[in-house]
């Protein structure tokens, strides 16, 4: 093939401009993110139920919920959750392969089913279905100097969330407050005085507040005659506090009428007052943007911060907005870095291949190929619908390295033929391709089916693997189809004639580099001789080595993702059960006031009442933003010591509830922290006590094991609190009267709040709330107080009938797969892996018995999922690395002298990451290098080039071997040629890698594991392979006898090669 393009370059140059303009294409077109999506799909069912207890909440509305999902199609987990406030939530996680839009469809129907069974309250209010992400991309903040909260939690419902959920990419807009409602606070006394009740005043709205159709006259079928038509309207609905008040709740006989207004104050307030937001402790009103499932970070964060800008015109005098947190800031600067370290890469293979060519168009050639052939790959990843992102982008980086191998191959073998033979450039480039053509496709061949396996994993890790497999599998593929097209025929146009020896000829450094090599080819040929002469004493000492490799490899930490500073902290504070937001709002002022005293902090959000692992007066959620990552360079400035050193000054500080600064997981889709997610599920159903007095032994276990840092090991969500239990005395209100429906319609009302039905205001229907006056609900007594009308009207005090005492009760109510379950969270100290820590959890619930089990959540569930698959992928990378060889050389003995290389690169990958560990140690830092997933791609990868590198030897001494010559002296031979382009392309490869082993700032965890992996790897891979490799032929050859099928198709390929000639090896000619 390659001699049609080096008679037509014309010809092979139009398939390159092809590759060019697909790959310009295709990256106008890409969408960047940090990584792939790879959280699976998740639905998510919300439901309300004010004033209803987590017990409640969980009896009667999500457990009918829950049993009625277990048969939607694709369901890999589900956890429910429900809490005090009358909030409660069923989370649906899909397997990776299932639709996102189909499951919603799916979920939707079962809901229908039940809906109708659930009370009417949760009815009234509605369950919705959503199916975006959890987590926050970014938090829009509204102030201003004129506007009070209510005001602007208003106009944000109105004017911006519609707007900004429109926005593609946008799963959901969350407002940290409430829209406007009618709020009838009523006094219980002025009922009591009245001898109304709360009945009175719910049914008065519900039938004084309705919408009325009046129709029209002279509608058809009209009478003769009829000359006019009209619509009729009446004033059903209310609209205004006063229109309120004027309700009349009873028409006295004597023509009196008491009012609304005389037994409640009406006003125009919030639907609900538990959340509150402040930016540096200065109240605002706060929106929480989510992507959808299928969102893209980058472009979605863009465009809603384009959208805030239209906005703004219309804004109200005074109004103003700020986007403090943002993710996407993160993502845009680590996709940066890596195209610098991409940029760094190519120009450090460029200089490599100029210090072995010494020629400048022997260097261009190569040059001109690796843009092309990453064109190439970001023309299949557009096709392929995937992302630019980190794991894309790295493997970008990694593949000049092996891209570049095959432009050299050809260049060097092309500029080896001249200068031995004398031939011109062309018919030296046709000469060079009739010999290595096969070398270039079983290269080719091995590298991708290397990577193949990777893109065959499910779930997260899968998705990951996918990702990089795919985009080194087409850059390496085009690198091919560039390597037998493009580059010989720019061989034959570009490169001028040479004479022999023309490298001894160099001066001044070139001359001095090439003397100094060719000492060292020498040197190593010796090398290689003393080796094929100690045959049984060289294995003995590569078995020692694969041990030795081995035994480092089982000794790494495992991990799942390496920890970055991704230029933010989030906050987790709790106060004591039973804590008011007023308590918790004066914390949240002490945690502002330490966030501004740390130099490195920027800006921090706070929002009271709302936290990830729950609602309530005592709980809050907080995201502190760093200063840029060029600000931050010295020493202990990086999110990790940040978040030590604050949560130090919460600790020593707060004497009201306790703070926590955590460092956000590698991919925020998987968690929200970078600790572990533990669920401990009672699968007896022991209890709530039981499953309680476990989980506090596993916490204090993590806390004593000295693998957990102690502050870090917690219980997520709200803790058990003492709760105001009535015993009501059901003989005496049956003997009152009194039912049970009116009892329940008076705490509701008075002590939840109660929705009626909705009014018109400014375009919108907005709800119509009544709830007791606050000075009627803050004391026991005041429940007792309450009045309910008998059967004959008289308003009753419900201390006739019922009493009021204290008990510990359960504020937060978890549920993971149907089993009742409590989650909690701890750290691993430093040096400690969370894969090591993992494994202790696991054996500490083992131990439990009595029916308790383990399900981690977040990325700790991925985590486990993928350490179970790093040895199948190992072996199924080495596998295909045979089976493409055994296809290629039709032989079943071969493709081990090249199986047996890949320990060499596991030695260097393994005693890469430990050295590395150690020297941090050393040096006070946190060893953060680990048995991950960069730590799996990179090693694959060095599998592959290693692979390579067999192949470049065990090629050729497989011809010359062909020709006649004994195992040793072919083995000999082809080490002395090809030591020179294993070097080059190796180094080459090498100093391309430097740039993320060195790398710092954002994302510089992701790209020191890769790189760290990948230049040991290969490095000492490398040093050891090319003495190794020629023993390893020879050992293959000495144990499994070559067959005639074997020896003819050797000598067939040697002869087409043109390595057979006149009985002779072209090698021996000079």
């Amino acid at each position: 093939m390659s001699k049609f393009f080096i008679d037509r370059p014309i010809f092979a140059w139009v398939i390159a401009i092809f590759i060019i303009a697909a790959g310009i294409f295709g990256i106008q077109k890409l969408p960047i993110s940090q990584y792939p999506s790879v959280a699976a799909p998740t639905i998510t069912l919300r439901a309300t139920y004010p004033g209803a207890s987590a017990q409640v909440m969980e009896d009667s509305v999500l457990a009918v919920i829950e049993r009625n999902m277990y048969g939607v199609e694709g369901l890999d987990y589900m956890t429910t959750s429900a809490n005090s406030s009358g909030s409660g939530s069923v989370s649906l996680t899909f397997t990776p392969e299932t639709n996102e839009d189909l499951a919603q469809v799916d979920v939707q129907n079962k809901l229908s089913e039940v809906l109708s069974t659930l009370p009417s309250t949760v009815q009234q209010y509605g369950v919705t279905v959503s199916k975006a992400r959890s987590n926050f991309l970014q938090v829009v903040m509204l102030s201003s100097e004129k506007q009070s909260i209510e005001e602007m939690n208003d106009y944000a419902q109105r004017n911006i969330i519609p707007e900004l959920q429109r926005i593609d990419g946008v799963g959901q807009v969350q407002l940290f407050g409430a829209q406007r409602a009618m709020r009838i606070w009523v006094d219980p006394k002025k009922l009591q005085n009245y001898n109304l009740s709360f009945a009175t005043v719910t049914n008065a709205l519900a039938t004084q507040n309705i919408q009325i159709s009046a129709g029209s006259i002279g509608s058809l079928p009209a009478a003769a005659g009829q000359t006019i038509s009209a619509t009729v309207t009446a004033e059903g609905q209310l609209r205004t506090a006063e229109e309120f008040g004027n309700i009349i709740l009873v028409s006295n006989t004597d023509g009196s009428n008491v009012y609304l207004k005389d037994v409640a104050k009406v006003s125009l307030g919030m639907q609900d007052y538990s959340t509150s937001t402040r930016l540096n402790g200065v109240n605002t009103t706060g929106m929480a943007v989510m992507l959808s499932n299928s969102g893209n970070a980058l472009a979605t964060a863009t465009a809603v911060k384009e959208k805030m800008a239209v906005l703004q015109k219309y804004f109200p005098d005074g109004m103003s907005w700020k986007v403090p947190y943002d993710t996407s800031k993160f993502v845009e600067i680590s996709i940066e870095k890596v195209i610098h370290t991409l940029l760094e890469a190519i120009v450090l293979v460029f200089l490599v291949m100029y210090l072995f060519l010494q020629n400048i168009r022997y260097t261009l050639i190569p040059t001109i190929v690796v843009p092309i052939s990453l064109l190439g790959g970001f023309a299949f990843i557009s096709y392929m619908g995937m992302s630019i992102n980190v794991l894309t982008m790295f493997a970008m980086v990694l593949v000049i390295g092996i891209v570049v191998d095959d432009a050299i191959v050809v260049v060097e073998n092309v500029e080896r033929i001249m200068a031995s033979e004398g031939l011109s450039p062309k018919a030296a480039t046709k000469k060079a391709m009739s010999q290595i053509s096969g070398a270039v496709i079983g290269i080719t061949a091995v590298l991708m089916s290397v990577f193949v396996p990777l893109a065959m994993f499910s779930g997260a890790t899968g998705n990951i693997y996918k990702q990089f497999a795919l985009t080194m599998v087409a850059s390496i593929g085009f690198s091919a189809i560039l390597a037998l097209t493009l580059t010989p025929a720019l061989c034959a146009t570009m490169l001028k004639p040479i004479q022999n020896g023309h490298h001894e000829e160099k001066k001044g450094f070139f001359g001095w580099f090439n003397k100094k090599f060719d000492n060292w080819t020498h040197g190593y040929e010796g090398w290689v001789a003393k080796v094929l002469r100690k045959t049984l004493r060289m294995m003995v000492v590569y078995i020692g080595l694969t041990v030795v490799g081995v035994f480092l490899f089982m000794r790494l930490p495992t991990s799942f993702l390496p920890t970055e500073d991704q230029g933010n902290l989030m906050l987790s504070v709790q106060l004591p059960a039973g804590a008011t937001k007023e308590r918790t709002d004066a914390t949240l002022a002490q945690i502002t006031q330490l966030a501004k005293s740390v130099p490195e902090i920027e800006n921090i959000v706070t929002v009271s009442g709302f936290s990830f692992s729950g609602s309530g007066q005592n709980m809050a959620l907080g995201f502190v933003i760093l200063k840029d990552w060029s600000e931050r360079t010295a020493p202990g400035s990086d999110a990790t010591s940040i978040s030590g050193k604050l949560t130090g000054m919460m600790m020593a500080t707060l004497k009201d509830g306790f703070g926590l600064a955590i460092v956000p997981p590698a991919i925020m889709e998987l968690g929200t922290g970078s600790g572990l997610t533990i669920y401990l599920q009672d699968r007896n159903n022991s209890g709530h006590a039981a499953l309680l007095a476990k989980r506090n032994e596993l916490i204090d276990k993590m806390r004593k094991s000295g693998l957990f840092n102690p502050s870090t090991v917690r219980a997520s969500g709200l803790e058990d609190a003492p709760q105001l239990k009535i015993d009501i005395d059901r003989s005496a209100a049956a003997a009152q009267g009194i039912s049970f429906s009116d009892i329940r319609t008076a705490l509701a009302s008075a002590l939840g709040s109660s929705y009626v039905n909705d009014f018109p205001n400014q375009g919108r229907l907005q709800r119509v709330m009544v709830q007791a006056d606050a000075s009627a609900r803050m004391q026991p007594a005041d429940i007792l107080n309450l009045t309910v009308p008998n059967k004959s009207g008289v308003a009753v005090p419900l201390s006739t009938i019922a009493t009021v005492s204290w008990e510990n009760g359960m504020e937060q109510s978890v549920r993971f797969n149907g089993y009742p379950a409590m989650e909690l969270s701890g750290s691993p100290v430093n040096g400690v892996s969370s894969g090591q820590a993992m494994a202790a959890v696991q054996q500490m619930v083992d131990d439990m018995g009595g029916g308790y089990s383990l399900e981690w959540g977040g990325q700790s569930r991925e985590e486990a999922k993928g350490s179970s698959q790093t040895v199948v992928l190992y072996a199924l990378a080495a596998a295909a690395i045979f089976l493409v060889l055994a296809a290629l050389y039709e032989s079943w003995s071969i493709p081990l002298a090249v199986i047996l290389v890949i320990p060499l690169g596991l030695i260097g990958a393994a005693l890469g990451v430990t050295g590395r560990n150690m020297f941090e140690a050393l040096l006070g830092s946190i060893p953060a290098y680990a048995n991950d997933i960069y730590f799996q791609v990179g090693f694959v990868t060095v599998m592959g080039l290693s692979a390579k590198n067999a192949i470049l030897i065990i090629e050729f001494a497989k011809d010359l071997q062909a020709q006649g010559k004994s195992a040793i002296e072919a083995a000999l031979a082809a080490a002395h040629l090809r030591f020179r382009p294993i070097i080059m392309t190796s180094f080459a490869f090498i100093l391309g890698v430097v740039p993320l082993y060195v790398a710092s700032g954002a994302s510089s965890a992701s790209q020191r594991a890769i790189g760290t992996t990948v230049v040991w790897g290969m490095l000492i891979g490398t040093i050891l392979s090319v003495f190794l490799v020629p023993l390893f032929y020879v050992v293959v050859r000495k144990f499994f006898k070559e067959t005639a099928h074997e020896h003819e198709m050797a000598a067939k390929h040697a002869a087409e090669a043109g390595m057979i000639e006149d009985g002779k090896h072209d090698s021996d000619k000079h």
